[in-house]
């Protein structure tokens, strides 16, 4: 039998769960596989500390805190640090991903970024969250939001090509 907090959880999994698989998409750059795992970590950390979630002072801050931490939690796994990247995968059947907008090289320059600083530019620039919001949503100082987001652009030229007095974040749009 349900109680009221699996109903009201229940509602907001069934309101929030697309949106939250478009952000984890982007912040594994395009890994749908990933996306939904930390999803489904993130809405499990959610179910557990519902009450605290109930109580924050920005339910949404806290949703993508919960979702940055869980995709932090999956790069620190030993058997991910111990895996092996192929130039050229298996052949296998093509995933449709949320978040398809994106253009293969920009999908591709955005894996080529360590995580916290893709995570930067996705809530920054495809979120259009202001420095303060993203630095509460990563945990991190305003002054290491800003950092990383010059260095993850500057990154992002360099890989694709874009000349420094190009405004790459037309490209987020």
């Amino acid at each position: 039998m349900k109680n009221e907090r699996d109903e009201q959880f229940h509602r907001f999994v069934a309101a929030k769960r697309a949106g939250l698989v478009r952000t984890a998409t982007l912040l594994t750059a395009g890994d749908a596989h990933l996306a939904e795992d930390l999803v489904q970590s993130a809405l499990t950390k959610l179910y557990v500390a519902w009450p605290a979630f109930q109580r924050a002072d920005n339910p949404d801050g806290y949703v993508r805190r919960t979702l940055v931490n869980a995709l932090t939690d999956e790069r620190r796994r030993w058997w991910r640090r111990r895996e092996r990247t192929m130039a050229e995968l298996p052949e296998h059947a093509a995933a449709e991903v949320p978040g398809g907008e994106l253009s293969d090289g920009l999908r591709a320059a955005l894996k080529e970024l360590p995580p916290r600083m893709r995570a930067a530019l996705v809530f920054r620039y495809f979120y259009d969250l202001d420095v303060a919001d993203t630095a509460d949503a990563l945990g991190c100082s305003e002054g290491t939001v800003k950092s990383q987001t010059a260095r993850a652009l500057d990154r992002l030229r360099a890989v694709l090509g874009t000349p420094l007095n190009t405004p790459l974040t037309r490209s987020f749009s």
